[in-house]
């Protein structure tokens, strides 16, 4: 007899596949025993279906899901709004330091419950009145719909095109909370175009703009300030460092400007080695600074002008310091996004802004960039143009926290109410 090993190899596609298929037949077979139960004790006590769940120990009324501490600052208001109410609210997050565990709160209660499909799989299977997230891709790719959760709420965390996430990213949430009115008309055009449910959409304001407003006025001007340039990109093939990489920085370098390159977080991730031979590239070059803080004030508080591309960080340092703002016009492929349903992008609103707001830097400019800079001016046209754009994308500034909260609580009570 002749003995043989089998060898079984699945790719990582594959095995995050079987791995939600798996999930998804656990919260079936889940919610199949639990409705079993439910529906014995309303057998036998005659109480409401809303009722026995409430009284479930694994209910929340009230839940937040952060799936990083980047995001800390979205929610900071919110938590600190129910902790002033004296009602209590999960914090689930995927982040073991995040900074909600220092808070001390008393009815803010966090709980650490693993990243990607660890996490996924405990939301999957939770009991909740109202679900509020900044994560994408509900009902798309491993994070599911639970069926025990009656509202799931998504909140924007940048004041720019709700339609600038990848391909239905936010399709199948009850609600989106908007930062600017300006916002609805996209998600709209999307709903109806894809035969959608219409969702709820309140705009309510910018919680993280809110709190980095605070944050950057409480840090003291520099003594002996030089001029300073940030460098302050999105990330991918068609992002500033990674297109132009020296062709930029070199000729700021050679101006003797302090240049502070701040990456993007997802670089880091997606394109280390494009970093790695930068920031080999300028480790003797003492005017060039590279910035990984987790916060960004501190850089936007010291810069006289930012030079990005696509990056939402655009709309952050125009509206929080009220200075000129040069960008590159990179060829977005908007195909991957749900603004490309709009006409294939061509329209939406911080693309059309931006060529209002800010000054264009062309690659032909770089050679001769220390005078280009020298002559972007600050005029009150742009002035007036950066003031419109923050009243519109930056509604009801300082009450954003408030605003959510009210609406999660609204919203949970009409649900008591069975509306």
């Amino acid at each position: 007899m002749t003995s043989f090993s089998l060898f079984l190899y699945i790719d990582p596609g594959t095995g995050s596949m079987l791995f939600s298929i798996l999930i998804g037949a656990a919260a079936t077979l889940f919610f199949l025993v639990k409705a079993a139960v439910l529906k014995l004790k309303l057998f036998f006590s005659g109480q409401k279906n809303r009722d026995a769940l409430q009284h479930d120990a694994s209910w929340k009324q009230y839940v937040i899901y952060c799936e990083g501490k980047q995001y800390w600052n979205v929610f900071k208001p919110v938590a600190e709004e129910f902790e002033k109410r004296h009602i209590q609210l999960t914090y689930y997050t995927s982040a073991k330091d995040d900074p909600v565990f220092e808070q001390k709160y008393e009815y803010v209660k966090p709980d650490y419950i693993g990243e990607g499909n660890a996490a996924f799989a405990r939301l999957n299977l939770l009991s909740a009145g109202i679900v509020l997230m900044t994560t994408p891709g509900l009902q798309v790719y491993q994070l599911k719909r639970s069926k025990n959760v009656k509202h799931y709420a998504h909140v924007l965390h940048a004041a720019s095109d709700a339609t600038m996430y990848r391909l239905f990213g936010i399709d199948y949430f009850d609600s989106v909370l908007l930062t600017g009115d300006y916002q609805k008309a996209d998600i709209q055009h999307i709903e109806a175009q894809r035969s959608l449910n219409p969702k709820e959409l309140v705009t309510v304001g910018c919680t993280y703009l809110d709190v980095l407003a605070e944050r950057i006025a409480s840090i003291p001007d520099e003594e002996n300030h030089p001029f300073t340039v940030l460098v302050s990109p999105s990330w991918g093939p068609s992002a500033l460092l990674s297109k132009y990489g020296e062709k930029l920085l070199t000729p700021l370098a050679a101006t003797g400007w302090r240049i502070i390159v701040r990456p993007h977080p997802q670089s880091k991730k997606s394109e280390p080695k494009m970093l790695e031979a930068l920031t080999e590239k300028y480790k003797d070059t003492p005017n060039v600074e590279w910035d990984y803080n987790r916060e960004n004030v501190f850089s936007m508080k010291k810069a006289d002008i930012m030079i990005s591309d696509f990056s939402g960080i655009i709309y952050d340092y125009t509206f929080l310091c009220d200075k000129p703002v040069m960008y590159v016009n990179a060829e977005l492929d908007l195909r991957p996004y749900d603004a490309y349903d709009l006409d294939g992008g061509k329209n939406i609103w911080q693309f059309n802004v931006l060529k209002k707001i800010g000054i264009e830097l062309k690659e032909e400019h770089f050679a001769d960039i220390q005078n280009v800079i020298r002559n972007a001016s600050d005029s009150p046209v742009l002035a007036g143009e950066r003031k419109k754009a923050k009243e519109e994308a930056w509604m009801f500034r300082g009450e954003a926290g408030k605003n959510i909260a009210d609406f999660m609580i609204t919203r949970t009570a009409s649900y008591k109410e069975g509306k």
